[in-house]
């Protein structure tokens, strides 16, 4: 049946700032809010002096101002409604339930509209045009959220994933056959081959490095080399640290007594030994080393 309507003008005496939030938030309720039995589809219709069809339609003509709120008789809708439930062979409780939160909106903006001045509100009350919006936001970001899970839902159900190898079993020697007895002459066999042991008497010493050898080595290579030396081929030589760190001793013990000098052109560079006058004879040296 073809919705029917009645163009009313909005009174110019309702028209208040806090009227026209209120009627701000009703008309901007989307249509994909209502329950699904109250489409275009659904045998449901409203039957109004004013209007006859579908409860979105009827939304629809006041959000386009086309029809006056005040002129729509909300109980008679609300009674309309009782009466399409009683006829359905199984109820739906959440088509229920959103019906009953949209008709008391819809009383509570009506009555404020009805009224020839603004309510005014107890400090702290909410705006219920406010209030309303605020749980149109909040329901809007959970469909959205419902919705973006459904489609990865739907995605990952034609997903695949490759199933693992099967685990690589090492083979196992079988010694099913063998006895105690062989395995006692494979141990007494293998134990055979093992080198001899050293006798627990025998002990080898490492070498003996003293301070003096050291600077033998050095007075040696200081005359071999016109009385420069770099430290580093001091060191090409050592057969161990216990040798490096005596070297290094031993110069020290040098440049203490003024026998030679250090010197390093740059950071991290060569350390370049250099004779200090003409000694030779490493032995007055030596002399007054007061350690081996």
């Amino acid at each position: 049946m073809p919705a029917k309507c009645k163009s009313n003008a909005w009174p110019s005496r309702l028209r208040l700032p806090s009227l026209a939030s209120s009627w701000w938030v009703f008309w901007w309720w989307p249509l994909s809010l209502l329950p699904a039995n109250m489409t275009h589809n659904s045998s449901y219709t409203v039957q109004l002096e004013v209007f006859n069809g579908p409860l979105d339609l009827l939304l629809q003509l006041i959000e386009r101002e086309e029809l006056d709120i005040t002129k729509v008789a909300l109980a008679q809708v609300t009674e309309q409604f009782l009466s399409y439930i009683k006829v359905l062979e199984q109820l739906n409780l959440g088509d229920i339930a959103d019906f009953l939160s949209i008709a008391a909106r819809l009383i509570l903006i009506k009555s404020e509209a009805l009224l020839p001045r603004p309510v005014e509100r107890a400090p702290g009350e909410e705006d219920p045009a406010d209030e309303l919006a605020r749980q149109l936001l909040a329901y809007k970001r959970y469909k959205q959220i419902a919705s973006a899970l459904h489609e990865r839902e739907g995605a990952n159900l034609k997903t695949y994933l490759r199933l693992a190898p099967p685990p690589k079993v090492e083979k196992t020697l079988d010694l099913s056959g063998v006895t105690t007895l062989d395995l006692l002459e494979a141990v007494r066999r293998a134990l055979a081959l093992l080198p001899d042991k050293p006798e627990l008497g025998t002990v080898v010493a490492p070498p003996k490095v003293t301070i003096r050898d050291q600077i033998r080595l050095i007075a040696r290579s200081l005359k071999e080399r016109g009385g420069r030396v770099v430290f580093q081929r001091l060191l090409e030589g050592a057969a161990s640290r216990m040798e490096i760190v005596v070297t290094f001793l031993a110069i020290l013990e040098l440049t203490k007594r003024r026998k030679i000098e250090a010197r390093q052109a740059e950071m991290f560079g060569e350390i370049e030994l250099i004779s200090v006058g003409e000694w030779t004879d490493d032995d007055s040296v030596l002399s007054e080393l007061e350690f081996e």
